[in-house]
């Protein structure tokens, strides 16, 4: 685990555990390391947080000091920036964004020339910078970079971002929840550009209200209003659009085990679909493997974390993958998360079956699901407890083919997590809680204090 950078980044409170002086020194680190043999060029995006401008004036400052060229591309998507960053070339690219975090928290996520997430040997040069004492030579003269503006990569994504579209969504009614972040312009461009009568909501960001209360984190206002305003499909991004939810015609949440599920048959049934797989991750429901069991679609399962789901994509040859959360890979198209990408995807096997979205996840039943975090002294010692693993097998015996449970550990905190599905709420809690009971037994919780 890295120091600074996780899965999906370097993210933290701005200026308390995410700094300007640490994205003046990432600045400096990547201006100098990628100048060694030319004047490198670095694009930069940002989502609409108060902070990013902060941080893409530093991030520029210490590129632009090293000897490097920063292109801005301002306000835009995280998967904008893994476009351009590929196609035209760029020696990497960087995203200013804590994605679905609130707006006091801030990202610097890194992007490889291919828009691929930054290689690991990478990062640990950059943390291992970050806490040293070293000195990079700053340039001088004709050898200081420029600070370019580079919107223009921005409008060259929204054309290709049309350009995949296989119908017309002329007499759709299409609503778009932008979460006042990245998408808020983006996407209304897309969608009217392809002919869809389009309803926009959350797309008056003031640097204060990115996720408040809105876009894929806080479903339900999209529900509502699709539901009132009778549209025919809504889709909700996050802060900087790299993931979406559908919310169908009735209303009806379609989160991203529905959208592998009805695009993954979809290719199947076009056989379009690559190795008959669809990459999910351990946290997807039980109600899609049923679903693909029955349709004979094989599937993966990663560790949480689209990273972990593109690098299975690419290792083995497969063309979608993604996570619950609406992290949805396309392979064929790009090398990240998209999550307007994802509803043009989602726009064509609607459109080119002729059914609603809520006949296309009919035979998909999602199962309940309880999930429990349980605070533990040493997560390796509660995990391979002997008592435990013996109540974790007892309840996948009792559940049969009919549900399953899984523990596993946090990344990041002294948690153990304990997940349950199963047909009804009640066998999911039941079973829950008889694994937090032999925990507890053993003396492995941290209780409370009282």
């Amino acid at each position: 685990m890295s120091k600074y950078f996780g899965t999906d980044g370097f993210r933290g409170e701005a200026n308390v555990n995410l700094t300007v002086d640490h994205a003046f020194h990432v600045g400096r680190f990547l201006g100098w390391y990628y100048s060694q043999d030319h004047q490198a060029q670095i694009v930069i995006g940002k989502d609409t947080r108060r902070s990013s401008y902060m941080f893409e004036c530093a991030l520029a400052a210490g590129i632009t000091a090293s000897g490097a060229d920063a292109c801005l591309m301002h306000v835009t998507t995280t998967p904008s920036v893994s476009y351009i960053s590929k196609v035209d070339e760029f020696d990497c690219g960087i995203m200013i964004s804590a994605s679905h975090n609130p707006f006091h928290d801030n990202g610097i996520k890194l992007i490889n020339r291919h828009g691929e997430k930054m290689e690991q040997e990478v990062i640990d040069q950059i943390e291992a910078y970050l806490d040293s004492a070293r000195e990079l030579p700053y340039a001088t003269g004709e050898h200081i970079g420029r600070v370019i503006d580079y919107a223009s990569g921005r409008n060259r994504y929204i054309g290709y971002l049309i350009s995949l579209a296989t119908h017309s969504y002329k007499d759709m009614k299409v609503a778009l929840d932008c979460a006042n972040g990245s998408a808020w312009m983006i996407a209304k461009n897309v969608f009217e550009a392809l002919g869809a009568e389009t309803y926009v909501l959350s797309n008056t960001p003031n640097g204060l209200n990115i996720n408040d209360g809105c876009g894929s984190t806080h479903i339900e206002q999209l529900q509502q209003y699709v539901k009132e305003n009778h549209m025919d499909i809504g889709f909700a991004f996050d802060g900087d659009a790299d993931r979406c939810l559908a919310v169908d015609e009735k209303g009806n949440l379609v989160d991203g085990d529905g959208i592998l599920y009805i695009y993954g048959s979809y290719m199947k049934e076009r056989e379009k679909l690559a190795n008959n797989t669809i990459v999910t991750t351990v946290m997807s429901n039980f109600g899609l493997y049923k679903a693909l069991d029955a349709l004979d679609i094989r599937y993966e399962k990663t560790d949480v974390g689209d990273k972990y789901v593109y690098e299975n994509m690419r290792a083995n040859g497969h063309l979608i993958g993604g996570e619950q959360s609406g992290h949805i890979i396309f392979g064929k198209y790009a090398n990240t998360g998209d999550g307007i990408l994802t509803a043009i995807k989602l726009m064509q096997a609607m459109l080119s079956k002729k059914m609603p979205l809520s006949k296309l996840t009919q035979d998909l039943k999602i199962y309940p699901q309880v999930l429990k975090n349980v605070r533990v002294q040493d997560k390796e010692r509660a995990l391979n407890d002997f008592a435990v693993q013996n109540a974790v097998r007892e309840v996948s015996a009792k559940l049969g083919d009919q549900g399953r449970i899984l523990l596993r550990k946090s990344g990041t905190e002294p948690v153990l997590r304990v997940m349950v599905e199963a047909p009804t709420n009640e066998l999911c809690e039941e079973n829950v809680d008889a694994v937090i009971a032999v925990m507890r037994q053993r003396g492995l919780i941290v209780e409370a204090k009282k």
